[in-house]
């Protein structure tokens, strides 16, 4: 069995551009900068939120192809979860800088509201207020 270093995940993401993913995670969402790190294949940036930390990768070469778009389209990691304690105020800033939701606010169960965006990628992004 897995024991935890730390009370979160970090997740990390190949991205095909690293200037307009890091205009969304860092100045749209608020995600904090950590850092960049050499890897073979390309560069890692690092950002935080909360504990966890989001890993985008900018490829050294080529960007691979991008996968079907959509929770359903395929198999594997679909979505990445931020819980917030502002989700009406983050929907509505997040509107009035154009970017396209999936789900919009909306409550998923008593006391848990949802919303989905898209990332420069594609990629499905969920915020989630719960009390």
């Amino acid at each position: 069995m897995m024991q935890p270093g730390k009370d979160s995940l970090d997740v990390g993401m190949i991205v095909s551009d690293i200037e307009r993913s890091r205009e969304f995670y860092e100045k749209l969402l608020g995600l904090s900068f950590q850092g960049t790190m050499k890897l073979p294949f390309g560069t890692m940036y690092r950002f935080l939120f909360g504990t966890s930390q989001v890993k985008l990768i900018q490829p050294g070469q080529q960007p691979p192809p991008a996968g079907a778009i959509g929770l359903e389209k395929q198999l594997g990691f679909r979505y990445i979860t931020f819980y917030v304690k502002n989700l009406s105020e983050l929907c509505s800033e997040l509107k009035e800088k154009g970017v396209q939701f999936t789900v919009s606010a909306r409550e998923l169960a008593p006391g848990r509201w949802i919303a989905m965006v898209k990332d420069p990628d594609g990629n499905i992004v969920e915020f989630v207020q719960a009390p």
